[in-house]
């Protein structure tokens, strides 16, 4: 394989990548490409070039992406009004049907740039090889669902086959009914599951900050929690790093909080000394 023909010249250093290589060789790395990277075009070819790449070097990676931006699009147009508790659409029969065909679609979308890339790919959602079976979140959310099994033999089936699984935040619950599902939520139940190496969060921030506003590189869950009660870090970032704190203590290596819209970023995440966002771990 010549890394040199398949690295982007504006990427990390290649007597680097080499050596993650091998690190990861036989390691699964399960990335969630937020909703609020959608804005761009561009953010989002960025993000199918570095998954490609991934794939080419020999790694396995699995997708999960959200779709927020993308719903409440989808919702106004259909001039309907979203109610929120906590932060959590409220997700009535009609709403789910909009959520699901809106996430279905940016699945599509998804595999179908791989391709273009000459990377094979496969959609996982609630109408083709579903493999998230979820539980009610509470009866006020309505179609509102969290993971209690993922189907990891299917996943696994489809690295096997030297493709990219990728998955939308869609669940079965009884009945076969569809529900919805937090992106991260998601992404962390599927990194649980498959006890991956590691689990990257695709965001539209730069990464963990300090007190002085400045990125942090890597980070102990206890020192998160310092920042927490301190108040460094403070509302929505607070349900984020719940989430990774739920990976790192139940299998996950580690976390990687990466901005989506920084160039490469996946790639020097993975494949270089420093990283490009922040890296939690236990």
């Amino acid at each position: 394989m010549d890394i040199k023909k398949i690295l982007p010249k504006d990427g990390p250093p290649i007597n680097e990548v080499s050596k993650y290589i091998e690190k990861y060789k036989n390691e699964l790395i399960v990335i969630k490409y937020g909703g609020n990277l959608n804005i761009s075009r561009s953010v989002f070819n960025n993000f199918i070039k570095d998954v490609s790449i991934l794939h080419k070097l020999g790694l396995s990676i699995i997708v999960v992406h959200g779709g927020g931006p993308r719903i409440n699009k989808e919702l106004e147009k259909s001039n309907i009004q979203s109610r929120f508790l906590k932060g959590i659409r409220v997700t009535d029969s009609k709403i789910i049907n909009i959520v699901e065909n809106v996430l279905i679609d940016f699945n599509n979308d998804i595999v179908e740039s791989l391709r273009e890339l000459n990377t094979e790919a496969v959609s996982i959602h609630t109408k083709k090889n579903n493999i998230i079976e979820v539980t009610p979140e509470s009866k006020e959310l309505g179609y509102v669902g969290k993971p209690n099994k993922i189907k990891n033999d299917v996943v696994m089936d489809i690295i096997k086959e030297n493709k990219v699984p990728v998955i939308s935040p869609l669940g079965l619950g009884e009945n076969n009914q569809t529900f919805n599902i937090n992106g991260d939520t998601a992404a962390t139940a599927i990194a649980k599951s498959l006890k991956s190496r590691r689990l990257l969060l695709m965001t539209n921030v730069e990464g963990v900050l300090d007190k002085d506003k400045k990125l942090i590189n890597e980070i102990s869950s206890t020192k998160i929690l310092e920042m927490i009660k301190d108040e460094t870090i403070t509302e929505g970032m607070i349900p984020k790093i719940n989430t990774c704190l739920d990976a790192v203590n139940n299998g996950v290596t580690a976390v990687g909080i990466i901005d989506g819209r920084k160039q490469h970023s996946i790639l020097f995440e993975i494949f270089s000394d420093k990283g490009s966002g922040t890296l939690i771990r236990k």
